[in-house]
């Protein structure tokens, strides 16, 4: 498990001029949401290579010859919400000077995953849904068009409202680029009909 070089800016960025224990919780928080990922894709037996963390949770990469099909995909996209759930209920047990901040952070990133758009395991729960039912390449690419232009509204936005929503606009940048990318590559997909897929968030 690594972190992503372009998380690792915003994390010092967010050390330098906050709690650092705080931040520590967030880092520890996105480890613990990838570890669900990868229980899961244990669970149903799909080898991982290895996992990044990201500003908004990690991105998991199969292993050379892995292949997953779209009922796989689901059930490890659902594992990284299930852990955050998990960190959520123990907050009770938890000192009560880390559990509100804990808790918060849980909420923020559960919330934020939950978004139903590209790469998000909101949007790969959805997309692993449709094709179950329509495995079609068109799908695919009407998912990642539409997620491409809700993150581009989202920067948007968000970039007017500078300095307030920071790091809405760095998160949106953020998932900007991995929609381009996954773009780019769209066509060199194998069927979507088996729905193979390298990466999952």
């Amino acid at each position: 498990m690594v972190i992503h070089p372009l998380f690792l800016p915003l994390l010092f960025g967010m050390v330098l001029y906050g709690d650092v224990a705080y931040y520590a919780m967030i880092l520890t928080s996105l480890i613990v949401h990838e570890l669900g990922h990868l229980f899961a894709a244990w669970l149903v037996r799909v080898k991982v290579k290895r996992c990044v963390i990201m500003p908004y949770g990690g991105e998991i990469e199969l292993a050379s010859g892995s292949s997953l099909n779209s009922k796989k995909q689901l059930i490890i996209a659902i594992g990284g919400p299930i852990a955050t759930c998990f960190c959520i209920m123990i907050t009770p047990w938890m000192d009560p000077l880390f559990a509100d901040p804990f808790l918060k952070i849980q909420l923020i990133l559960l919330i934020v995953n939950l978004v139903p758009i590209w790469p998000l395991d909101g949007g790969r729960i959805v997309l692993s849904l449709i094709l179950m039912f329509s495995p079609k390449s068109k799908n695919y690419e009407l998912f990642l068009l539409i997620s491409l232009i809700l993150i581009f509204l989202v920067a948007l936005i968000s970039f007017i409202l500078l300095p307030n929503s920071l790091f809405i606009f760095v998160l949106s940048l953020f998932l900007l680029i991995k929609i381009v990318q996954e773009w780019r590559f769209r066509k060199y997909r194998l069927a979507f009909e088996k729905h193979v897929m390298k990466r999952l968030t």
